[in-house]
C-alpha cells in the first residue's frame, strides 16, 4: 500500500474538524419524542425550537447538520466533538429546550420539577459513510409525514 501524497493527505484532513490535538468527524442520527408521543410540536413551538436547538448545540461545541421537527418527533443529524458524550449533548439540548418551552409558552418563570416536555429516551446511531443516505431519509420522512397529515384531513 503506497503512502498518500502530501496534497491528497491535506485534502483528506481538511474535511475533518479540529480540536487542539485531534482531527475528528463524529456525526450521529438522533430521534426523540415529546412525552406520551403527543403531537405537541406545532405552530409557534415548532418555529422557535429549530433555532433553540441550534443555539443549545453550539453551547456544547456541536452543530446540527440536518434536522426536522415533525408534530410527534424530532429528527436530527448532529456533529458532536469527541470530548463530549452523545448523552451529555442530547440531555443538555432536551433539558434546556424543555425549560425554554415552559418559560416561553407555558408562562413559567422558574425551573419546573416533575414536568417534562420530552420523553426520557432517544434513538441514536452513528452516521459514518452513510451520511447522504441518512440525510435523504430524514428529508423523505418529513415529506411522508406531511402527506399522511394531508390524507387524514380528507
Amino acid at each position: 500500500m503506497s503512502r498518500p501524497k502530501h496534497h491528497e493527505r491535506e485534502f483528506f484532513l481538511s474535511n475533518y474538524k479540529s480540536l487542539n490535538h485531534t482531527k475528528w468527524e463524529c456525526k450521529y442520527h438522533v430521534v426523540f419524542i415529546p412525552k406520551y408521543r403527543k403531537k405537541r410540536i406545532y405552530g409557534e413551538i415548532r418555529r422557535e425550537l429549530g433555532e433553540a436547538f441550534r443555539r443549545l448545540a453550539e453551547q456544547r461545541e456541536s452543530r446540527i447538520e440536518e434536522g426536522h421537527l415533525l408534530p410527534d418527533h424530532v429528527h436530527m443529524m448532529i456533529s458532536i466533538p469527541p470530548k463530549y458524550s452523545v448523552s451529555q449533548v442530547i440531555g443538555y439540548v432536551k433539558g434546556k429546550s424543555a425549560i425554554h418551552i415552559a418559560r416561553t409558552f407555558a408562562g413559567r418563570k422558574r425551573n419546573f420539577v416533575g414536568q417534562h416536555f420530552w420523553a426520557r429516551g432517544y434513538f441514536v446511531s452513528t452516521v459514518g459513510r452513510d451520511e447522504t443516505v441518512i440525510r435523504e431519509y430524514i428529508r423523505q420522512h418529513e415529506e411522508e409525514d406531511r402527506r399522511q397529515d394531508q390524507l387524514s384531513l380528507i
